[in-house]
């Protein structure tokens, strides 16, 4: 049984519920609560500042990726021990893949039937603010929308416009608090979201002045009391934990300011099946530790090419590792690493790893975005044949001079992707979820413990 649980949802995205997330989280910690934060969608970013907020690794709540019985299975394991689960959502709350709204934060709180908070933005508003409110409200009837958080208030003048208006009928809602105009609380943001929490400075003081605005502004007591009052739901369904301990694998994941996209879960999946994750920066560590197999995620390498690529001793372990045949499986960034070169916007030239017969150019607009299911063509390290697995894609950078034709693993719609120019070698720009198919996992670690044995 799961209760104390509540989902931060927003009426449009950039109302501000990372920012009311980041603070709830932040303040009932600081108050000495065990908070398991949560994430509904594919973001890569918004779980590290969760885990910055409340000292535990945040996790992706999405539906596509692991059907409504695998996101509670999920759910159901990493909320056990602590006091307060506080899920951020996605977009505004009824945006999600496809005309469904498949993942949305609605979908994903009506499956958990956990009560929303909905944030508003109360700019150049007063009691229109309850029209929008009533509409969401009563747009979905089995949704509960048990609050409002309003955001961006001029003053205590425009706050009691906006709040007697909410909470009085027909919309009847109760009003929580609310986040007055702090430009400076805004956080640096990047085209796919939040700059990640390795780059972001000044974090702890950013945190320390949330935590001081929450406590000032909102109900928190109210929020909790909110949170405490979801029913109690049983999850019976086993599918993604409990798996037999059966590999002794080092496993070398790429972990710095470069390359930090990785779904928690995926990484879970690994250690739970007897991998011995070993963390390593492509930025500054100069070789890579004693590792049986590689696992490059994404990032924005494109904001350390000069780091990179001065860094000749790392390509050139990495090269030579796999070219003696150790597995390694890259993502979006971690391909772009393994490419001859990058080429920036400005037309400057990169040397990568050189593992990867082509090179990668980066653009100014977005060259692809959304959800991808693909199936095997080919065997591969993570796949075999026929196998299916579904992730998620997002890039500004595009492949381009290639020097050889190379073997493609992924049959997506009408296309081919997953390069594989040699059969230990699988580069792809998806980001896959290892919960759509956890046989990922046991291959790649398979195909380790192979090279391990030679």
């Amino acid at each position: 049984m799961i209760s104390n649980r509540i989902v931060i949802a927003g009426s449009r995205s950039g109302v501000g519920k990372t920012t009311v997330s980041l603070g709830l989280m932040a303040a009932l910690t600081k108050r000495k609560y065990q908070v398991q934060p949560f994430k509904v969608g594919p973001d890569y970013i918004d779980p590290g500042f969760h885990a910055l907020a409340t000292g535990n690794q945040s996790y992706n709540l999405d539906s596509y990726f692991l059907g409504r019985d695998g996101m509670k299975e999920l759910f159901k394991n990493r909320v056990e021990g602590s006091d307060l689960s506080i899920i951020e959502g996605v977009m505004g709350v009824f945006d999600g893949k496809g005309k469904k709204g498949e993942s949305s934060t609605a979908e994903i709180a009506k499956t958990l039937q956990a009560p929303v908070i909905l944030v508003v933005d109360g700019k150049k508003m007063a009691q229109s603010g309850a029209a929008l409110v009533y509409g969401f409200k009563n747009y979905d009837s089995e949704l509960n929308i048990a609050g409002v958080v309003l955001n961006n208030i001029a003053s205590q003048r425009h706050y009691r416009l906006l709040k007697e208006a909410i909470e009085a009928e027909p919309v009847n809602l109760k009003v929580l608090g609310y986040l007055p105009r702090q430009a400076e609380l805004e956080l640096p943001e990047r085209h796919l979201g939040l700059v990640p929490t390795r780059e972001s400075e000044g974090l702890s003081d950013f945190f320390s002045q949330l935590v001081e605005i929450m406590e000032e502004y909102l109900s928190l007591d109210h929020i909790f009391q909110i949170a405490n009052q979801a029913p109690e739901i049983e999850i019976d369904y086993k599918k993604l934990y409990n798996k037999k301990k059966k590999y002794n694998i080092r496993l070398g994941v790429a972990y710095d300011q470069a390359f930090n996209f990785y779904y928690q879960y995926n990484l879970d999946l690994l250690k739970e099946l007897g991998a011995e994750i070993i963390n390593f920066s492509p930025v500054k560590d100069k070789k890579l530790p004693e590792v049986d197999a590689l696992y490059l995620g994404g990032g924005f390498p494109e904001s350390f090419l000069q780091e990179l690529a001065a860094n000749k001793s790392m390509k050139k372990d990495i090269k030579e590792k796999v070219t003696s045949g150790m597995p390694i499986y890259a993502e979006c960034g971690g391909l772009m690493y393994l490419t001859q070169e990058i080429v920036d916007c400005q037309k400057n030239s990169y040397s990568m790893v050189g593992l990867l017969p082509a090179a990668t150019e980066m653009q100014n607009s977005l060259q692809e975005m959304g959800y991808q299911e693909i199936e095997a063509v080919n065997d591969s390290i993570i796949l075999k044949k026929e196998e299916k697995a579904k992730g998620h894609v997002f890039h500004y950078s595009k492949l381009n001079n290639w020097q050889d034709e190379v073997d493609c693993c992924y049959q997506i719609k009408d296309n081919l992707e997953g390069y594989q120019p040699a059969q230990n070698i699988l580069a792809s720009y998806i980001h896959l979820h290892f919960g759509s198919n956890p046989i990922i996992a046991d291959n790649l670690l398979t195909s380790a413990q192979s090279f391990k044995q030679n």
